[in-house]
């Protein structure tokens, strides 16, 4: 089965989970984890990508976050592929460390935001790691020892997070104590994980008719939120693989327009684009751009680009061969 592209835009806000191949440690000892809690700080303050909560266990990790400007790929890529390769070299292995692709989910921030803080900082407690609220206010390796004030560190959102609350800091504090001591008796919550409230909230028929784009992936695990939300996030997604298709789609005619005018003309493709500049490459060249500003509608600027000169130059060859075509 095809993987799923990722659905992003820079501040979304993401529920991002890493496994361990086939369910193993990815944390042997504390320097490993203080090595991974590092590394996430300083990616999410170099890239701008804004953590709420996160939870390290065993062997996997929880994160919550908004995107940065560049979206969540990179900053993923980027701690993941150095985390991996420091830990394969302290601990003297190789291969593999974690299962796949990460998971990363899209969730609406209003009615999930906080639940997803919650479920996130309760890992340690629902996995009986840490045995009450008190253990978990210092538990070094989530977030929320730093929003409770038993920790603290540059790169989490904690005031964010607190201001859902309240606005002082201690009454925040207070209630976010006790939202997390009701959400103690939940367990786990597979909706949280994988998406699948979408269909208790209506699915795409109440969003879309039957038999549209939208109504074909009602059950996307990738998404987390009311069917607004689901049918707004998958447009944007259709919106950015059209723009894609199409200057794919541009590229390709490019690229075939250049070829089959050096193969008539003659000239070397190569050469044509490092700029050779004999008569006859000349030649080829402004053919070129009058068919590619003609017939396919590409800005004089990109065909420079192309075809090794400056604007100005495709500029002149153009204007000659449109009045050669009028004089005839």
């Amino acid at each position: 089965m095809a993987r799923q592209a990722r659905l992003d835009a820079p501040g979304t806000l993401h529920h991002v989970m890493i496994r361990g191949i086939e369910r193993s440690p990815i944390f042997k000892d504390n320097r490993d984890r203080e090595d991974f809690i590092s590394r996430m700080g300083l990616l999410a303050q170099e890239t701008g990508t804004r953590i709420l909560a996160w939870a390290l266990m065993r062997n996997h990790v929880h994160l919550l976050f908004f995107s940065g400007p560049t979206g969540i790929s990179k900053f993923m890529r980027r701690l993941l592929t150095g985390y991996a390769l420091r830990y394969n070299r302290r601990h003297r292995r190789s291969g593999h460390l974690f299962q796949n692709r990460y998971k990363s989910i899209i969730c609406e921030e209003g009615t999930y935001l906080l639940e997803l803080v919650r479920y996130i900082h309760l890992n340690p407690l629902r996995a009986a790691v840490v045995k009450s609220m008190a253990e978990l206010d210092h538990y070094r390796w989530s977030g929320h020892g730093i929003l409770v004030g038993k920790g603290k560190n540059d790169w989490q959102e904690r005031e964010y997070v607190l201001l859902q609350f309240h606005e002082k800091e201690g009454n925040a504090i207070r209630f976010y104590r006790e939202y997390m001591e009701e959400g103690k008796a939940q367990g786990r919550r597979p909706e949280l994980v994988g998406g699948e409230l979408i269909r208790s909230l209506g699915g795409w028929s109440q969003v879309l008719p039957l038999g549209s784009s939208v109504d074909k992936m009602g059950h996307d695990c990738r998404i987390l939120g009311s069917g607004d939300f689901v049918a707004e996030i998958i447009r944007e997604a259709e919106k950015k693989v059209r723009r894609y298709l199409r200057a794919s789609d541009m590229k390709s005619s490019i690229d075939n327009a250049i070829k089959e005018i050096c193969l008539k003309e003659g000239v070397g493709e190569q050469e044509l684009r490092m700029g050779v500049r004999t008569r006859k490459y000349s030649g080829a060249r402004a053919k070129i751009a009058y068919h590619l500003s003609h017939e396919l509608g590409i800005s004089r600027a990109e065909i420079a680009r192309q075809i090794g000169v400056c604007t100005s130059a495709i500029a002149k060859a153009i204007q000659n061969l449109e009045g050669a075509e009028n004089k005839c």
